[in-house]
């Protein structure tokens, strides 16, 4: 039998305002998803140990500090030198949407502004690690 979701929420950087990553984590574990929320302040360092620590299956990032095109790639790069590539990596936050192609262009999964509906990051995550587990050959998530 396959597990449930594994996803971590964190607030990289010096943002110092997480409400919306808290409803965000709240919307995820209503959904039946496991999550780990790491608090503010996290480097990338810290957030990929996390990852790789807790075997996650997503990294969500909440952004509003304008260093997404810094922290969300340095992320990315630290699970792939360790092997898990894999890791689906989405967020969202204050990202301008030519900021949003470029991350996606880099591998970055979906971005979401203030305001999404909850269903459709959701549903994004769900299909995208279902995606993932079966490009892999592993039993596809519980919903």
């Amino acid at each position: 039998m396959a597990r449930n979701i594994r996803i971590l929420v964190a607030k990289p950087g010096l943002d110092g305002h997480d409400r919306g990553a808290r409803v965000v984590a709240a919307a995820l574990r209503d959904a039946g998803m496991e999550v780990i929320y790491t608090g503010l302040h996290q480097t990338p360092e810290m957030i990929a140990a996390t990852a790789l620590q807790e075997d996650v299956d997503c990294v969500g990032l909440s952004i509003h500090s304008g260093a997404h095109m810094t922290l969300f790639p340095a992320v990315q790069k630290i699970l792939a030198e360790n092997g898990r590539a894999d890791i689906l990596i989405t967020g969202g936050g204050i990202i301008p949407e030519d900021d949003m192609a470029a991350l996606n262009k880099m591998g970055i999964g979906q971005l979401f502004p203030p305001g999404t509906p909850s269903e459709d990051f959701i549903a994004y995550i769900r299909q995208e690690v279902e995606k993932r587990r079966t490009a892999e050959g592993r039993k596809p998530a519980n919903k």
